[in-house]
């Protein structure tokens, strides 16, 4: 499906954006604006520096500062509203975090998708949902494959552990609710290691080097050997915003057999060369903006996956979603719209630039 194809799917239709305010949340409200869209949104108040009140945000599109959490706000407000469509982003999104509030990210992730999911169930109204989870979302016992979207789903660490509940949660309201007619369709969004710029999040890698950088210090680097499937925060928006347009088109057309082979789980990840450690990330950051880096602790008692890779090969079948910008590209884009900011450009144009450039 071409970008092309995405105006007349989400132009004049009500949109909500749960975790509007974060990182994802505020490029996909960007992008959803240039589409015409009527965006709606519902998350935690923007923690500074935000991406949120660069783009100016909280002007241009209907904002609610709502807890996921309090099932009986969320279900107020969403049945109230009705949207059309429902991109479900909110949660807690840091694994090292998690390890701190565990209960805070159980609540958040599995159970404020649950309370997003009833909200939809017992409101009655026609509407086409995209979960958002994590690559993180697989049981993931580090032997060097690819994750397909029928592997077992786990997590060593709360945070996966989160996320996998959150797919399980999401089937079963498929399955339980929705299946069983075209009134609302309903599929989930694997996808992680997004870099971008405007991202400012704790103890993430490009965050922490822009952070050293803008300093003149040298990046700190926990993990130089992990391996993670780095891509551009362009990229699994293009799917999620391909998803929903295909999702909606089976469900307003009242054909259940083309919308069951859409209402499932997509991985949306770069191309298998994208898949380099963090070392290499993090010298081709360097390349762009110059500096050094050096070896952080390690923490053992917080351990990661130290390989992480997601086969994407259902997107490009089902959806015809492929990635567009390699390693090269994402990072030099990611390190131009920092550099940018940081000698004083606006962060508005950077961002529509960077979309303008992607749906090219």
């Amino acid at each position: 499906m071409k970008f092309s194809a995405l105006p007349p799917a989400y132009a004049g239709r009500r949109v909500l954006v749960t975790g509007h305010t974060g990182f994802k949340g505020s490029w996909l409200c960007e992008w959803l604006l240039s589409l015409g869209a009527e965006v709606h949104g519902v998350a935690l108040a923007p923690e500074e520096p935000s991406l949120f009140n660069a783009l100016g945000l909280e002007r241009r599109m209907r904002h609610r500062i709502l807890d996921i959490r309090d099932a009986a706000a969320l279900r107020e407000h969403v049945t109230a509203l009705r949207p059309e469509f429902i991109f479900h982003l909110a949660a807690q999104p840091l694994v090292r975090l998690s390890y701190a509030e565990p209960i805070t990210t159980f609540a958040t992730n599995v159970q404020g998708t649950a309370h997003l999911l009833e909200a939809v169930r017992a409101g009655d109204f026609p509407c086409t949902v995209v979960v958002v989870t994590s690559d993180k979302c697989y049981a993931n016992d580090g032997r060097p494959r690819a994750f397909r979207e029928s592997d077992p789903l786990g997590g060593h660490d709360p945070y996966s552990a989160s996320k996998a509940g959150a797919e399980i949660v999401t089937a079963s309201y498929r399955d339980s609710f929705f299946s069983h007619d075209t009134r609302v369709a309903l599929a989930s969004a694997r996808a992680g290691n997004v870099i971008g710029g405007g991202d400012w999040a704790a103890d993430r890698i490009v965050p922490d080097a822009v952070r050293a950088l803008a300093a003149d210090r040298p990046v700190p680097v926990r993990n130089p050997a992990f391996t993670r499937p780095w891509q551009h925060v362009l990229e699994p928006l293009g799917g999620y915003l391909v998803l929903g347009a295909k999702l909606e088109a089976a469900r307003h057309s009242g054909d259940p057999a083309g919308l069951a082979a859409l209402a499932g789980a997509f991985n949306f990840g770069p191309e298998p060369a994208a898949n380099r450690t963090v070392r290499e990330l993090v010298e081709e950051i360097l390349a762009h903006w110059p500096g050094e880096w050096e070896q952080a602790a390690q923490e053992a008692h917080l351990p990661e996956a130290p390989l992480l890779s997601l086969d994407i090969s259902k997107a490009d079948e089902v959806l015809d979603w492929q990635p567009r910008w390699n390693f090269a590209q994402t990072v030099m884009e990611t390190a131009a719209w920092y550099r940018g900011v940081h000698q004083g450009g606006d962060a508005v144009a950077l961002t529509r630039g960077q979309i303008a450039d992607y749906v090219r």
